[in-house]
C-alpha cells in the first residue's frame, strides 16, 4: 500500500490500539496516550506518525469504533409499552411474554433500524443481538433482523444468537432450529443457571446444543449465571462439559454475574477451568446492577458483577457489552458505546490507561466476537475512528463527550459543536 496519503487531524491514541510492531511510536504518557498524525489512502490507514506538540489547541482523544458484544434488539425501545417498574427478574420476564405476543415483524423492523442508526451514529462497528427464537413471534424477529443485516452490511457488522430455553435443542424442533441458525450464519444460545434452569437439569439440554454447534461449526453465547445466588454453577458446568467432550466451538459465557459472589480461591480455581476451556465472558454491568441484588427497597450491598479483572488475569477473554436497552429488563441505555465506557469504568473499578481496562470495550470484544479486525491501528487497517471532545480520560469521564466518527477515511455529518477539541477536524479528509 501507498505510504501517501493526506493527515488526520493530530490525535491522542491509547498505545493499547496502536500497532505493537510500530518502532517509532513515541513513548506514551502516564494515562497511555500517544500524540500520533495518521495518514489515510483508499479509507486505510497508509502511515502513522508521531506527532510534537507545538502548543496551541489541545489534542483529542481518539479510539478505534467500540463493539457491542451483547444486545436484544428485537426487544429494545419496548419498556414505554411493557415496563418493569418493580426492576426484578421476575417482572422482566413476565413483561418480556407479553410483549412478545404482540411483536410483529413490523416493530422489530423499526425497533432493530432506530437501534442500528444509533450505534452507528454513536461510533459502533459490529452488534452481536440475542433473538426470542421460540413462540409466536419468533420467526417474524428473525426474518426483520436477517433484513437488517443485510441492509446495514458494510456499515456494521451484525451478528444474531437464537435465544431458547436450553432444554430445546433436545427436542428435533431444537435440531431444526439449529439448522436454520447455521444456514443463517448465526449463533445457538440458551438459558442456565438460578433463577432459569438448575444447572442438573440444563446438562442434557447444554450437551445436546454443544453437540449441535460442533456438527454444524457454529458458535455459542449463553446467557449463564445471572443471579445472585448459588454462585457459578452454570459456568462451572459449561467448562466441566466442554473440557470432558473436547468441543472446540466458539463459546461466550454472557453475564456471568454470580461469579462475582465467590471467594477468591474458588473464583481463582473457576477461572482458571475456564480459560483452560476456552471460555469466553461477556460482563453486563448496567443491566445486572439494575436487576441483582435486589431485597426489597433496601440498598444491596453486595452487587452481582462479573469479576472481569480476576477473569482476565487467568486468560479468560473478557468484553463489556450493553445488553438490553430501554426495555423490561433495563430501562437506560441508547446504544451508545461511549456512555457504556464510562459508566462501566465506575461500576467494574476499571482502568482504561492500562490495555486491559481498555480491552473489554475494543480489542477483547473484537476477538470474541471473531472479527476481521482486532480494532488496532496499523498500516493497512480501516480508517475508522470515534474521535472525543475531551482531552484525558478524567475529562472523559467528567461529562459525556462530543464526538466525530470517522468511516473509512470519511467524517460522517457532524453536529453542531463549539468544543475547542473537535473544531480543527475537516469535514472531509481531502484525497490523495
Amino acid at each position: 500500500m501507498s505510504r501517501s496519503g493526506p493527515p488526520l487531524p493530530p490525535l491522542l491514541l491509547p498505545r493499547a490500539l496502536l500497532d505493537p510492531l510500530w518502532l517509532a511510536c513515541p513513548r506514551a504518557d502516564g494515562e497511555g496516550l500517544v500524540a500520533v498524525q495518521l495518514r489515510v489512502a483508499e479509507g486505510r490507514i497508509s502511515a502513522l506518525e508521531p506527532h510534537e506538540p507545538q502548543g496551541g489547541a489541545p489534542l483529542p482523544l481518539a479510539l478505534t469504533p467500540p463493539v457491542e458484544p451483547h444486545a436484544h434488539l428485537d426487544k429494545a425501545f419496548s419498556w414505554s409499552e411493557h415496563p418493569n417498574q418493580a426492576g426484578t427478574v421476575a417482572g422482566a420476564l413476565a413483561a418480556n411474554g407479553q410483549e412478545h405476543l404482540s411483536r410483529t415483524r413490523e416493530r422489530v423492523l423499526e425497533r432493530g433500524e432506530r437501534a442500528l442508526g444509533l450505534a452507528w451514529a454513536s461510533g459502533l462497528r459490529a452488534v452481536r443481538s440475542h433473538i426470542d427464537s421460540l413462540g409466536p413471534a419468533a420467526a417474524v424477529s428473525w426474518e426483520a433482523l436477517l433484513e437488517l443485516r443485510q441492509r446495514w452490511q458494510g456499515r456494521i457488522e451484525l451478528q444474531l444468537v437464537a435465544l431458547v430455553p436450553i432444554d430445546h435443542w433436545q427436542a428435533p424442533e431444537g435440531a431444526a432450529l439449529a439448522r436454520r441458525v447455521a444456514d443463517a450464519a448465526g449463533l445457538l444460545g440458551g438459558v442456565l443457571g438460578p433463577g432459569f434452569v438448575a444447572p442438573q437439569a440444563a446438562e442434557a439440554g447444554l450437551l445436546a446444543l454443544l453437540r449441535l454447534a460442533e456438527g454444524l461449526g457454529c458458535g455459542v453465547d449463553l446467557h449463564v449465571d445471572e443471579a445472585d445466588v448459588q454462585p457459578g454453577v452454570g459456568v462451572s458446568l459449561v467448562s466441566r462439559l466442554v473440557r470432558r467432550h473436547g468441543f472446540g466451538v466458539p463459546l461466550a459465557c454472557s453475564h456471568s454475574s454470580s461469579l462475582g459472589l465467590l471467594s477468591a480461591p474458588a473464583l481463582e480455581r473457576l477461572a482458571e477451568a475456564m480459560a483452560a476451556a476456552g471460555l469466553g465472558v461477556v460482563a453486563l454491568p448496567l443491566t445486572n446492577l439494575w436487576l441483582l441484588g435486589r431485597r426489597g427497597e433496601a440498598t444491596p450491598s453486595r452487587r452481582p458483577l462479573a469479576p472481569i479483572r480476576q477473569l482476565q488475569r487467568a486468560g479468560v477473554t473478557v468484553a463489556v457489552g450493553g445488553d438490553n436497552v430501554q426495555d423490561p429488563w433495563y430501562p437506560g441505555g441508547a446504544f451508545d458505546p461511549i456512555e457504556l465506557l464510562r459508566q462501566s469504568l465506575a461500576a467494574a473499578q476499571l482502568a482504561p490507561w492500562q490495555r486491559l481496562g481498555l480491552a473489554p470495550f475494543t480489542t477483547a470484544a473484537a476477538r470474541l466476537l471473531g472479527l476481521a479486525w482486532d480494532g488496532v491501528l496499523r498500516v493497512g487497517a480501516p480508517a475508522d475512528l470515534v474521535v472525543l471532545s475531551a482531552g484525558s480520560w478524567g475529562e472523559l469521564l467528567a461529562r459525556p463527550p462530543q464526538r466525530r466518527v470517522l468511516r473509512a477515511g470519511q467524517w460522517l455529518a457532524p453536529e453542531p459543536t463549539d468544543s475547542p477539541f473537535l473544531a480543527g477536524l475537516s469535514p472531509q479528509p481531502q484525497g490523495p
